[in-house]
């Protein structure tokens, strides 16, 4: 065979010989990702299920005014009608500051001594002294005002010394004053000494 139809011949060959197999490109990691399809698992798949989806609440075009609870009373409340509230029922806010003042006010009554508050110092019948004291843990202090000179400048003042024994008190004031007085039947009783004077003085709890 002539050597140009054994180069035709071999073309043909090659040409129609079955064409090897080439190794695939490498997938693109990225476009893998973006293929897959998000699904959040706590999110219903309602297209696969076909279940109803709620649409979202219309909101108001411009901002709503608030508008309290009113009360349910029909007539006024008084200062000493501690059983009513003009405000409504109280919230459990409410109830859980009222409890913390309760705690607080009792948490100050113990620290509180027996001869706490006001007092009124009397002799021969007559109010002579109210006296303001403080009682903390046993030490007492206070201030002292003589009813007889309402207004006066000197008269008023603190309480220079308050000293016990036993179970007696004697309290010092305005000049030499003083007070000995021993408790008696939910009051204190004794003697009370005043210009060189001294005479029967009782001692009461006066109303706020």
């Amino acid at each position: 065979m002539p050597r140009g139809g054994l180069i035709v011949a071999f073309s043909w060959a090659l040409g129609a010989a079955p064409v090897l197999a080439q190794p695939a490109p490498p997938a693109d990691a990225i476009d893998a990702l973006l293929r897959q399809k998000a699904v959040d698992p706590d999110e219903p798949d309602t297209a696969a299920t076909g279940s109803r989806v709620d649409p979202d609440p219309v909101l108001p075009g411009q901002p709503q005014p608030y508008v309290p609870q009113r009360p349910l009373l029909t007539e006024p409340v008084f200062i000493h009608e501690t059983g009513k509230s003009p405000d409504g029922q109280p919230t459990a806010a409410d109830q859980a500051y009222d409890s913390r003042l309760r705690a607080s006010a009792a948490a100050v009554r113990g620290f509180q001594g027996r001869m706490e508050g006001a007092w009124t110092l009397s002799a021969d019948g007559r109010a002579l002294y109210a006296l303001q004291l403080v009682d903390r843990g046993g030490f007492i202090d206070g201030a002292w005002r003589d009813l007889r000179r309402p207004g006066a400048l000197e008269g008023s003042g603190y309480i220079d010394d308050v000293q016990r024994t036993g179970g007696d008190i004697t309290i010092r004031f305005a000049d030499g004053i003083v007070a000995v007085l021993r408790p008696a039947d939910g009051r204190w009783t004794g003697k009370l000494t005043e210009g060189g004077r001294t005479e029967a003085a009782t001692l009461a709890r006066r109303a706020p």
